[in-house]
This record gives structure tokens, sequence and C-alpha cells, in this order.
């Protein structure tokens, strides 16, 4: 390909003018201080009005606001449910931390470095990402229940590996592919609905963010540089040469979460089998074999759900949180035993900011996370939840044991 102007020479690049605007896009490896490099020279030998980025507010606030994180309500993020959502966030976090110490490099680094050269020369910066929380919510919806087992078994791997370096073929991939990606282990390279959310539509959406600032007519863009990761370069070429669709209707259908069934059938059918199982025992069996059967559904699932709680290294009152909540949550589709247990141990043992300044470090290794008061939450939240849930199981047998008996 023949460079638009100097600094592109060997390196992975492609130029696209269309609807009156150029657009260079430039290839990099989120680890590399050789891409910090190469960024740097492209702006500086390039006649850019505006740069473009592979990130969206939230990463980009990451990589420049350190203290971001002492400003978030846990609390609140319990309470609205995302505590699934902060805790894949905060594995990408471990995850880039790890990196970090080992290569001796930010990864994000040359998108950071990007987005500080627009801000210095005064040139127009575009976020044009995907929000985090958006693809990993659609990843969630698209892989069904036992792919998302299996990506929380992922992403619990990239948190709890502790201090082991990675090997090189992990790095190589990383230095060709995508960090979101690569954060996701071996899962994203077995799962084509993966790989279509975390790269394929990310592809298309910043295509349409591309084509988004050629077609604002508040915008004098004439020659655009997009710093995208390696893996991108290709597809996000080809959306940007051969999408017709309007960018406005690609990122909507690309923003869109299907919502989750109105009807909770499948707790609607868990209460129904367990309280059915109950009045048939006291029915058929008199007020002992009812009783039994109650007695064993609650010591089971209340005794697992605060062991979850106990391992988590949480407070007595957690526990006791735990215990009382958890036969009764798996009946009720709006409420979660770990849900219940973590605010509790958060109105005992509130978060410090000292914690969330560390939290990044300490989730980095086993211990950090029943150091850092911010992730023994999530610790106790999915450990009570995962109590609870084993409990609801071996207390399901039972009583369908005795139905069939």
């Amino acid at each position: 390909m023949t460079d638009a102007f100097p600094g592109l020479s060997g390196q992975p690049h492609a130029i696209i003018e269309r609807d009156g605007v150029r657009f260079t896009l430039l290839g990099t490896a989120h680890v590399s201080h050789s891409s910090v490099d190469a960024v740097r020279a492209a702006i500086d030998g390039g006649d850019y009005d505006t740069i473009a980025v592979e990130l969206d507010p939230h990463r980009l606030q990451s990589l420049t606001d350190p203290d971001a994180l002492a400003r978030m309500d846990v609390v609140q993020v319990i309470r609205s449910g995302r505590t699934a959502l902060f805790a894949a966030n905060l594995g990408l976090a471990a995850y880039q931390r790890r990196l970090a110490e080992q290569l001796g490099i930010e990864p994000g680094a040359e998108l950071k470095a990007a987005a500080q050269e627009a801000n210095a020369r005064g040139l127009d910066l575009r976020l044009i990402d995907r929000d985090v929380g958006l693809t990993f919510k659609r990843a969630s919806r698209r892989l069904g229940w036992w792919g998302r087992a299996k990506l929380a078994a992922g992403l619990m791997t990239t948190l709890f590996v502790g201090d082991e370096d990675l090997g090189a073929d992990e790095i190589e991939k990383l230095k060709e592919g995508d960090m979101l990606e690569a954060s996701f282990g071996e899962f994203a390279s077995g799962s084509p609905a993966l790989y279509d959310v975390v790269i394929a539509e990310r592809d298309r959406y910043m295509a349409a963010n591309l084509r988004a600032i050629a077609a604002d007519p508040a915008s004098s863009a004439r020659e655009v540089l997009a710093v995208v990761g390696a893996g991108h370069l290709q597809g996000l070429a080809a959306h940007l040469r051969e999408d017709q669709v309007a960018p406005d209707v690609v990122r909507a259908d690309l923003e869109s979460v299907a919502e989750k069934k109105s009807i909770p059938w499948f707790t609607i059918a868990l209460a129904a089998f367990v309280l059915g199982g109950f009045a048939w025992g006291f029915w058929h069996g008199g007020v002992e074999v009812g009783a039994d059967l109650l007695l064993y559904w609650i010591l089971l699932t209340g005794t697992l759900g605060a062991l979850g709680c106990a391992i988590a290294g949480g407070h007595p009152l957690s526990m006791l949180a735990a215990f009382v909540s958890s036969p009764i949550t798996p009946l009720h589709p709006a409420l979660a035993s770990g849900t219940i247990s973590a605010l509790v141990e958060a109105w005992i043992r509130k978060p410090t900011h000292g914690d969330f300044m560390a939290l990044r470090d300490d989730a980095a290794t086993i211990r950090g996370w029943w150091r850092n008061r911010v992730a023994r939450l999530l610790l106790n939240f999915f450990l009570t939840s995962m109590g609870t849930a084993i409990g609801v199981w071996l207390g399901g047998a039972r009583l369908l044991g005795k139905l069939l008996a």
C-alpha cells in the first residue's frame, strides 16, 4: 500500500477514501513499545485533523484516570445487579496489570498515547469502540446458560492466575489480536458466538463510527487517523469500504441487548416443585415427613450459602444473612443470596479509599482478593451464590427422591 503520510512505513495499515474523507487505519499491538513509537511517528508525519482510537469513554478513563475506581459506589453496583459486569471489568484490569508487570508496558499504551497527542495538538479526538459493558452483556445473551458458565470460568481463571507469567504464545496472540478476546482465554478461540460479539461486531461498530464522522455536518474532518488493534484492521477496513447501512442504524443494532424473558419460568417451576414437594410431604407423610423435607432444604441451602460466604472471608453477620436468605432467594426471581450477603458485608466492612486505590494491584494476586475489601465483596457475592446453587440442586434431588419413592 502507498503511505498517506510518512511514519507508516513498515506498519500494518490501510488507507480508505470515502465520502470525501481519507481514513488511515493504523494497526497496533496493545503490548508493544514499538506501537507507541509508531503512533507518535504517524501523527508527527501526517497532516491529520482527527484522531480516532479503539476505546470507549470508560476504557479511556481507566487508562488516564487511575483514581476513577476510588469514586465508585460499590454498594450501588451490587444493588443494581451489575456485580458480574464489575467483576468482568476487574478481571480485564487484573489481566492488563499482569501484562504490564511482565512486559514493562501498560496494555493500550499506544491508544493512550494517541488520545494524549490528539488533545495536546488540539485535534478532534473520537472514541470509536463500543462500551465494554455492552460487549459483555451481548456476549452473555448470545452464549446461553452453558456458554455463560464457561465464560465465567474463563474470567475466574483470569482473575486467579496469580503471579504466573503469560506464555510466549499468548503474548504473540495479543500482538496480533485483541485485548478483550485474549482476556477470555482459550474459550474465545473455541466459541464462534463470542468471537462474533467481541471481534466481528466491534469491527462493524467502529466502521460505523468512522463513517459517522464523514456524515456529521458539523465535522470538518478530511484526514482521519484511526488507531486500532492489528486484529481489527482487516475487518474494519472491509466494513469501512463496503457497508451501506446508515451508521446510526448499525450502532443501534449493535448496542441493543435482548431483554430477559419477562416471565421467569425456571424460578416459577423451581418454586412450584419445592413448595409442592413440601405440601406433598405434609399431605402424604404427615408432619414428620413434611418437616423433615423442609428442615433438610433450609439446613442444606442455608449451610452451603453460609459456607460460601465464610470461604470468601465474610463477617459472621454476612454469614448469618447468607444462611437466612439462601433457602428463600432461589424461589424469588428478583433476589439472590449473594447480593444480600454482599450488601451486609459492605454495610459492616465498608471499603475504604485505600481499598479502591489498591484494587488493581490486589486483584492480580490470589491473596490480594481476600485482603482487599472491594475484591472480597465480589468473592462474597459469587461464593455465596455458588453455595446456594449447590444446595438447591442437592435439596431438589432429595425432594425428587422422596416424591419417587
